[in-house]
């Protein structure tokens, strides 16, 4: 047993052995007052005064008690029967005031008590609200024929006892009385305690079986004080003793004891049955529940007709055998009898076949739901044996219920599911009905064909067996085991997806091999796959992915786990192997996810033709107290250090990658704080005319002035500023700026225009309509052409068609379009046969290299030629050096931009630097460069920016 167990179990030991003793204390006073009062009786007090004062207002004091006592436990107690208890207050006090009568004549004015007197009429006053008391405590019947049966019931019995007693004795008396010439109202008083405890009696016995089973140990403690006082007054009324009576004698303890019992009955008597509700919950936790059931008390129910008529015949025998004449009240009343017993035997009679009839068409109604329900019905013995199965059986089954009938019930269950039933069903049987009526098993069925189905059933109990309610769930079984598939696996793949996954990963950290060395997991990313999707279609690439899924289920253990977690992520768990040491295994993994890169980057079979991706693999491996969540973060994080480092590579997980994380996300915080806080500040950087060094536009470029003084430059802030929306919201920041900024400067006399750089991808984004540069262009009064937008690094992802349009659309706003890091892109070429360029920015990658490298100044020279030959003005990024810009001159390059002319400058020196108007040029001024062009005006540079001079 537990300790909680066995502390509650010595808790109800000691509550319970505390109840019992504040039980025992009442009934022991109670045995010793009246065993003290029978006593005194017995030994006639010591003195004749003493005995009567004790047998008259002794009894008049107990019956006082007894009537407070009900009183006051229906007043103050919310019960049902209230009224039957004032009844019995009400009866107990004409007892007390009779009894107080008697004492003053007795007593008080020392005379004989006068037949009849007041005494009588109180004593004529306690049978009948005693008796209308026990008819409250009765159990009202239903119908009228219940009504009927209980009245003939108390006429069988209250007859048959006047039957005996007037043979017996009454008889006698009435004669007597008679024969003495005494008063009418004496013989009807001789006769009147007799024939009202005959009642009482009757009601007493006919109430026994069918009194309410609320707060039964009072009502029993009531009935048998009533009873006692009956029986008195029974021996009170005999001739024999009546003529020897006095106040005091032995006889007043029977009465004395009836009160005092009846005082007790409310309230000791309910204690009582309190400490037997709790000894009832105890035992029903401690032993098997058991059924409580009253045979006895039912069969003498039945009898008690039959019974009263047996009394009623011993009455009149007695005086035929005494050989007295046959008195016509004893005629009358056994006929009565008889006519009554007649009466509910007929009554019984019609009603049993009501019964009959009602059972047989209920029967009949319960076989055809057995018969005709779906559901299998099967009885089965303690023993296990099946007793009765329905027809169901055949159609559920496929096996005739007469076959099953007298097999055993585990014949027919699948062995691997036998020892979970019995387990259930001996848990079932221990526990109490009431409070598991009914269970629920699912185990496997043998079918006719040998099959197993799935069946569902309802166990209940029946005479120590049980019965059983079965229905085939075969399908729903399956359709769960189908939903179950379904929201673990991927849909395309039919791998096993996130949330798998990760479970997998937690039973391999949390399980028994919690503590195997090198377990790992694989985070696989396809390098090339977008593009391919978006070049083929979805279809062939949902092809690609099944593929790469089954090559990648089949190059994996088979205790390991292979998962699509979404897109053309995939990953695989590498279970540790408790076998190797911790260097061999990690190095076991490497070779393992090695294999998968090469596996995976094979050529795929699409249709006719071959595409080729290749894959980019993170591995993380296990550490004691690490998470599932952490782990897969972990691999993760290397998969995309992998993508960053090239591609097609395998890369190992290492704590520094955390570092870096956390240093990007907290820069990314203060950078969202920046833009919140108004810490970025806007710098220009000249655009110089190569030939006459005049100022032809000005380059807008952010710098972001950090609490600590930093000045951080866009290659360094951008990186880190992932979050679209952050982006976004820089970019809308520097155009209004930049606008609103060379609108003062026009007004102020330098009407020089203003070149502002912007991704191509932001140029599409929904949060960037074109109707936003027409609104700012009018409000800040910017006239056309002093607004130029740098198309930034040409993102494959970028439709070309939308973003011609979107270009198109500011062009016609007066806004010119200069295509930036020209050279560099892949895509440069295609970006400028069919987008609305007017201006070519050279790649700062070219300008640095083009006076060293000859290779790089034959390609810088070729593509301003291209410009040349479109009409396009160029502007030469990263001109450092004066030898730069006289080979960019010399290669008919128009304007430069970088540290030879001016670094990025506040609004103060740039307004000094317009004033002034030129920037001395290398070589002096040629007389006619190799290009003409007007002033033209340019973007900023690439994220590599000049650096900034001091402010």
């Amino acid at each position: 047993m537990s300790a909680p167990a066995s502390t509650r179990g010595a808790l109800l030991a000691r509550e319970s052995g505390t109840g019992r003793t504040s039980a025992l204390l009442p009934q022991l006073t109670l045995g010793l007052v009246c065993g003290g009062y029978a006593v005194g009786a017995a030994t006639g007090w010591g003195s004749a005064r003493v005995a009567l004062f004790m047998g008259d207002f002794g009894l008049s004091v107990a019956a006082l008690a007894a009537a407070v006592s009900c009183f006051f436990f229906a007043r103050a107690a919310d019960i049902r029967f209230r009224p039957a208890w004032l009844l019995f207050a009400l009866s107990s006090l004409m007892a007390s005031c009779g009894n107080a009568v008697w004492g003053w004549y007795e007593c008080v004015r020392g005379v004989q008590v006068p037949s009849p007197s007041l005494a009588d009429l109180f004593f004529l006053c306690f049978a009948p609200p005693a008796i209308v008391g026990l008819l409250v405590l009765a159990k009202r019947p239903v119908t009228r024929a219940g009504w009927v049966c209980l009245a003939l019931d108390a006429w069988l019995i209250g007859g048959s006892l006047l039957t005996l007693s007037w043979s017996l004795a009454l008889a006698h008396t009435a004669h007597v009385a008679d024969a003495e010439g005494g008063s009418v109202a004496r013989a009807a008083l001789s006769l009147a305690y007799p024939l009202l405890d005959i009642v009482l009696v009757s009601m007493v016995l006919a109430l026994h079986f069918r009194r309410s089973s609320v707060n039964r140990a009072a009502v029993n403690t009531a009935i048998a004080a009533l009873a006692l006082t009956v029986l008195c007054d029974a021996l009170f009324t005999s001739p024999l003793l009546r003529q020897t009576y006095h106040s005091g004698q032995l006889l007043d303890a029977g009465w004395f004891a009836g009160s005092l019992l009846l005082a007790y009955a409310p309230w000791g008597a309910a204690r009582d049955a309190d400490n037997a509700v709790a000894d009832a919950d105890r035992d029903a936790d401690r032993d098997a529940p058991r059924t409580t059931s009253r045979p006895i008390a039912g069969s003498l129910a039945a009898l008690t007709p039959y019974l009263a008529a047996a009394v009623c015949t011993l009455g009149i025998l007695y005086n035929v055998i005494e050989g007295r004449r046959v008195d016509r009240v004893v005629v009358f009343t056994g006929c009565t009898v008889v006519l009554a017993l007649v009466v509910r035997q007929g009554i019984m009679l019609v009603d049993n076949i009501a019964l009959t009839q009602e059972l047989a068409q209920k029967e009949n109604h319960f076989r055809s739901l057995v018969q005709g329900s779906s559901d299998v019905i099967m009885i089965a013995a303690p023993s296990g044996v099946l007793r009765y199965v329905s027809p169901a059986a055949a159609g559920v089954y496929g096996r005739d219920a007469d076959e099953l009938v007298g097999a055993e019930l585990s014949s027919i269950i699948h062995p691997d599911d036998l020892g979970r039933v019995v387990h259930e069903v001996r848990r079932f049987l221990a526990a109490p009905p009431g409070e598991e009526p009914a269970t629920r098993i699912e185990c496997r069925f043998r079918s006719g064909t040998g099959d197993w189905l799935n069946v569902e059933s309802t166990v209940n109990r029946h005479q120590g067996g049980l019965i059983l309610n079965s229905r085939d769930v075969t399908e729903r079984v399956r359709l769960q085991a189908q939903l179950q598939h379904n929201a673990e696996h991927d849909p395309l793949t039919d791998l096993p997806n996130r949330a798998l996954f990760t479970s997998r990963v937690r039973q391999a950290l949390g399980g028994r091999r919690a503590g195997d060395a090198g377990t790992a997991v694989l985070f696989i990313d396809l390098d090339g796959f977008k593009a391919a999707n978006d070049r083929l279609g979805h279809q062939a690439g949902d092809e690609l992915l099944v593929q790469a899924a089954r090559r990648l289920q089949e190059s994996v253990r088979a205790g390991d786990t292979a998962a699509r977690l979404g897109g053309d992520e995939f990953a695989a768990l590498i279970v540790g192997d408790v076998g190797r040491e911790q260097d061999a295994r990690e190095c076991q993994v490497h070779e393992i996810a090695d294999r998968l890169r090469l596996t995976l980057s094979e050529p795929y079979r699409i249709g006719a033709g071959e595409v080729r991706v290749t894959a980019s693999i993170g591995v993380a491996f296990a550490e004691p107290g690490i998470s599932p969540n952490d782990l897969m973060r972990n691999a993760d994080l290397a998969m995309y250090r992998a993508k960053a480092g090239g591609k097609n590579r395998v890369e190992l997980y290492a704590p520094q990658m955390q570092a870096d994380v956390v240093r990007r996300s907290e820069l990314a915080s203060r950078l969202r704080g920046a833009l919140r806080d108004g810490e970025f500040a806007l710098l220009h950087q000249p655009v110089v005319h190569l030939a006459t060094g005049t100022v032809a536009a000005v380059a807008a470029q952010a710098r972001w002035r950090s609490a600590q003084g930093i000045l951080f430059t866009p290659a360094e802030f951008l990186r880190i500023a992932e979050d679209s929306d952050r982006t976004a919201e820089l970019g809308r920041w520097l155009l209004e700026e930049a606008v609103e900024q060379a609108a003062d400067r026009a007004r102020s006399g330098h009407p020089v225009p203003v070149a502002v750089r912007l991704p191509a991808r932001r140029l599409l984004d929904r949060g960037f309509p074109a109707g936003s540069v027409e609104a700012l262009l009018t409000r800040y009064g910017l006239p056309s052409g002093a607004l130029m937008i740098e198309v930034a690094d040409s993102d494959p992802r970028v439709s070309f068609e939308d973003l011609e349009q979107r270009l198109a659309a500011l062009r016609r706003l007066g806004v010119r379009i200069a295509l930036d890091g020209f050279g560099s892109g892949y895509a440069a070429i295609n970006a400028l046969r069919r987008l609305p360029i007017d201006v070519l920015k050279l790649d700062r990658g070219l300008v640095e290299g083009v006076v060293e490298s000859a290779r790089l100044h034959k390609i810088t020279s070729g593509l301003l030629r291209i410009a040349c030959d479109l009409g396009m003005q160029s502007v030469a990024d990263g001109v450092d050096v004066p030898e730069q810009v006289l080979a960019l001159r010399a290669m008919g390059c128009t304007h430069g931009q970088g540290a030879a002319f001016s670094g990025p400058l506040d609004e103060y020196r740039l307004r000094r630097a317009l004033a002034r108007g030129t920037f001395p040029v290398p070589g002096g001024v040629p007389a006619q460069p190799v290009l003409a062009g007007g002033s033209i005006p340019s973007l900023t540079g690439s994220h590599g920016e000049t650096p900034v001079p001091p402010t």
